[in-house]
């Protein structure tokens, strides 16, 4: 994969979210209007025939035919108007290849274990890399430029898509080889790491387990025994985690492996081969996001640690589990057994953003009206959730495993907010549209704070509203606490792999992970050595995790003046999510008073579940 052009899917963790209590519609007395099923990407790809992908390869093999004929019409001295006409032409090549490939992918995340997908990837992936590596030319080229030569020929202000498409390119020049080179690597990683990570999606998504509950012996998918963190039963979280990992103990030193090998590639590219200052800046370069600024974002989530920790003791006190076992990380304060369906859920997620804003509902119902949503558990489907957009004409299309669970409703939410912050920006090249990491948790994260506020702005209940602020505080620590944590996990990985440490090494550091991260507020289980080889990203898209940290500290500063401003507050909101990626991260974020590398900036958010936290110890209950 070429190093500016990062094509991976923006994908949610598996959310440990809020949990939705009894307020969520019945569904009573009205016919279901959403059906939990499989999305349709017909429209990426009409069918899967031989005749038909072979005439669509034949088609995209056309283009670039054509595109590669203006090899030599390339001079420093041509007009901007040339370059200018060019570069529709190859905005328009490269959304043709993202749309075949992602259609693979899509398809590919729908049924991991499906010979014929596999094989249908395996082939868009081989033909697309030999197709990239045909156009590399032009990248090359222009970042080859000399500054004054590469400011002459820059689009105006009126083009502001591929001009900062153009302008992004060039922040790669120091890092970019020669074409042979990125040829030989765009091959390598086809063959080579990109063929590892799909083993290890097989691996990890082909499991069933098999446990009992309510007497019953059920056999359920990973999806399935994940919701039962959030049981109400301790003896069934702490038989679930159990035997989750017990599993992916019999593979743990085969996915160490891998890992090890994720590693030593990802530092041999990009820092022997390219000359980048370190593993995650490599991270931070795509991100657009300075490394300083990424240090302090780490620093101030890892300095707020022991809040969390005070957090977690009077949890464990609450549940009458002191200390609180890991296993317990999740447990509602309250026993319910609530189910919520499908339909009742969207029914509260649509509703939810309708009141908070008709256009924003408008465009979540079209992933909805266009079938672009895979809700149902299937063996062999990817884990998770995820939010893939494509291209500006396309909505985009969600995965979510939905268990009629209450927390799957605040999933639901955070998906939808992703599609609708892309939707937002379509008016935008494909180039573009995709917002930085970072940035494009910002409407998922507020979709999900926004169905929190409605159900406490409801609710009067003591009890109640005890629960529904733990639940956000527990969803805080998921996306912030936790996801740094497994980034510094990652530093520390990365340096014992090159050191040559062993597997035992690296299951030991992650408990020495977990043991910082909760200090004396929590009792470690053993097995939980094994809980970071269940963690796609860390395999597919090393130090990703902080832009989950960056976007639920950033949405909790937005979200504190949408409470003080109102309506007033949505004008400058909208506006950042129609950014997309046509603008640099700092840039975006400075029209709205944000600095990135200011400490306090991060403490505010901080200082938000500071508030959560005493409004928890102030309630008195009956």
């Amino acid at each position: 994969m070429p190093l500016t052009r990062d094509t991976s899917n923006s994908s949610a963790p598996v959310l440990e979210a809020p949990t939705i209590e009894d307020q969520a519609p019945s569904g009573l007395g009205r016919n279901a209007l959403y059906a939990s099923g499989p999305w349709d990407i017909s429209e990426l790809l009409a069918e899967t025939s031989e005749e038909v992908v072979a005439r669509e390869i034949e088609r995209i093999e056309a283009l670039v035919e054509d595109f590669v004929g203006h090899r030599n019409s390339l001079r420093s001295e041509m007009e901007p108007s040339e370059l200018l006409t060019l570069m529709r032409h190859y905005d328009g090549l490269l959304a043709e290849i993202d749309k075949i490939g992602a259609h693979a992918g899509l398809w590919f995340s729908s049924d991991t274990q499906s010979s014929m997908a596999l094989g249908h990837r395996n082939r868009i992936q081989q033909v697309l890399t030999r197709l990239q590596n045909r156009i590399l030319f032009f990248e090359l080229w222009w970042k080859n430029l000399e500054d004054e030569e590469a400011d002459r020929l820059l689009p105006g202000e009126g083009e502001v898509d591929l001009r900062h498409y153009l302008l992004e390119l060039r922040r790669f020049k120091p890092f970019t080889l020669d074409e042979r080179s990125e040829q030989i690597i765009n091959t390598k990683n086809a063959n080579g790491i990109n063929a590892v990570m799909t083993l290890y999606s097989m691996l990890t998504n082909r499991r069933e387990y098999v446990v009992e509950i309510d007497g019953e012996t059920r056999t359920l998918t990973e999806g399935e025994m994940r919701s039962q963190f959030y049981s109400p039963d301790p003896d069934l979280r702490a038989e679930t985690y159990r035997e989750l990992f017990k599993k992916y103990e019999e593979d743990s030193h085969i996915l160490a492996q891998i890992y090890a090998n994720r590693a030593r590639d990802w530092h041999t590219e990009y820092v022997e081969l390219r000359g980048m200052p370190s593993a995650i800046s490599v991270r931070n370069m795509r991100n657009d996001i300075p490394d300083a600024a990424v240090e302090t974002l780490l620093d101030v989530v890892h300095r707020n640690a022991p809040l969390f920790q005070e957090y977690f003791k009077l949890k464990g006190k609450w549940l009458g589990i002191e200390p609180l076992r890991r296993y317990d990380l999740y447990a509602p304060l309250a026993e319910s057994n609530q189910v919520v369906s499908f339909d009742d859920a969207v029914t509260t997620v649509l509703d939810t953003f309708r009141s908070f804003d008709e256009r924003f509902a408008g465009l979540a119902e079209r992933v909805f009206a266009d079938n672009h949503i895979d809700s149902e558990i299937r063996k062999g489907k990817r884990s998770g959730a995820f939010c893939a957009t494509v291209l500006p004409e396309f909505t985009p299309w969600v995965m979510i495993n939905y268990t009629d669970k209450v927390r799957d409703v605040a999933t639901l939410a955070h998906e939808l907010g992703h599609a609708v912050h892309s939707m937002m920006a379509e008016h935008h090249s494909h180039l573009t549209q995709h917002p930085s990491l970072p940035l494009a948790e910002t409407a998922s994260v507020f979709s999900e704070m926004l169905i929190t506020d409605r159900l406490l702005a409801e609710e009067s209940d003591p009890m109640a509203r005890r629960e529904l602020l733990a639940a956000a505080v527990d969803d805080v620590y998921a996306t912030v606490m936790r996801q740094t944590f497994f980034v510094r996990f990652e530093l520390a990985a990365h340096e014992a792999i090159l050191a040559n440490k062993s597997a035992e090494d690296l299951f030991d550091l992650y408990l020495e992970n977990l043991r910082e991260q909760f200090g004396d507020s929590m009792a470690i289980s053993p097995e939980l050595r094994y809980e970071w080889v269940s963690i796609p990203h860390l395999f597919n898209t090393p130090f990703y995790c902080y832009a989950y940290s960056f976007g639920q500290l950033l949405v909790l500063a937005l979200y504190r003046r949408y409470q003080q401003e109102g309506d007033a507050f949505k004008p400058g909101y909208f506006r950042l999510l129609s950014y997309g990626g046509s603008a640099r991260p700092t840039e975006i974020l400075s029209e709205i008073g944000i600095d990135i590398a200011d400490a306090e900036f991060w403490q505010g958010g901080f200082d938000v579940v500071r508030g959560m936290l005493d409004e928890l110890k102030s309630i008195e209950l009956p």
